[in-house]
């Protein structure tokens, strides 16, 4: 079965692509935007620009049965662009949609589009969690492209026999992670003490592992035809408890300080960073019930193994 993964020069694409070649009963082609060393040792890439008038030209969807399309402009913590949700919309709903309508007119039997639990929204409460069917409620620029590159496959789901699985990851860890996650990681290879050793939250992860696990199990089950599913590790952690596993792995002490949520909320306040304080003292948790009752699916990875496949592999 031929698959087209694009953003196959990043964390869960290019995940994706190595385990889709190296499984027999897939030929997997990595589409990139750009060329970067990450793809020099990938074998079967393509270089070519799914925003591009020309790139009906290129031909990738020779013999293609499934798209996984990861490639995204990706959230920011400091957006440099004066208008943010033109650029997240032109990059993650135009080309999105390019792209599908293209795959849908070439024969494609389905559409795999890695979303984001931004889309359900920003935070839950004590005890709840998000579900693929909550109401969405997207808070930036990035949660709102996500929703509307959504909306625009289902309604072409409608329009075509093509069909589309959405899947929305929360925070995606694995080797080669960056952003705040490799932050964290850094700090606590030189040893830093964190104010962080009192934080009682909860947490949902998925480790690359299993993102890319339950994306294969989505590419040609039956039941997971125009389904959104949740994805994640199916392990809860609060801050602290996420810093102490990252230390177990590392194999150094978690010198972490027991500074009450409260105070370290007022301070970000303060210095705002509200939204910084909000990723490390909120809680956000997802249900992944739906995949496991429709597909059969299960994490194969534990927390413990991914956090120590990501720090044995990891650059930082």
């Amino acid at each position: 079965m031929h698959v087209l993964v694009t953003g196959a020069n990043g964390l869960v694409g290019g995940a994706l692509h190595r385990s889709l070649s190296s499984a027999s009963r897939f030929h997997s082609v990595g589409l990139c935007r750009t060329f970067t060393s990450d793809c020099i040792a990938a074998p079967d890439i393509v270089y070519a620009d799914f925003l591009s008038p020309d790139f009906k030209n290129v031909g990738v969807f020779s013999r293609v049965s499934a798209v996984v399309h990861c490639a995204a402009r990706v959230h920011v913590m400091s957006d440099a662009v004066s208008d943010p949700l033109s650029e997240f919309r032109r990059v993650n709903v135009e080309g999105t949609l390019n792209l599908a309508r293209q795959a849908a007119a070439s024969g494609v039997k389905r559409f795999i589009f890695i979303s984001s639990i931004k889309v359900n929204g920003e935070a839950t409460y004590a005890g709840r969690s998000f579900g693929p069917s909550d109401t969405p409620a997207p808070e930036d620029p990035y949660g709102i492209s996500k929703l509307e590159a959504e909306r625009g496959l289902m309604q072409l789901a409608d329009e075509t026999s093509m069909e589309v699985v959405i899947i929305r990851p929360p925070l995606v860890y694995g080797p080669g992670v960056k952003g705040n996650f490799a932050s964290l990681i850094k700090l606590m290879r030189k040893g830093f003490p964190l104010p962080l050793g009192a934080i009682n939250n909860k947490r949902s992860l998925v480790g690359v592992d299993n993102l890319v696990d339950l994306v294969i199990r989505c590419i040609d089950h039956p039941a997971a035809a125009n389904q959104v599913f949740l994805a994640g590790d199916g392990e809860d952690l609060s801050t602290t408890e996420l810093l102490c596993g990252l230390a177990e792995a590392i194999g150094s002490p978690a010198r972490l300080i027991p500074v009450p949520a409260g105070l370290l909320s007022l301070g970000a306040a303060v210095l705002g960073k509200r939204a910084v304080a909000q990723r490390l003292l909120g809680s956000l948790q997802v249900d992944i019930s739906k995949a496991r009752d429709l597909l059969g699916w299960e994490p194969p990875v534990s927390v413990k193994e991914g956090l120590r496949r990501c720090v044995r592999d990891s650059s930082v």
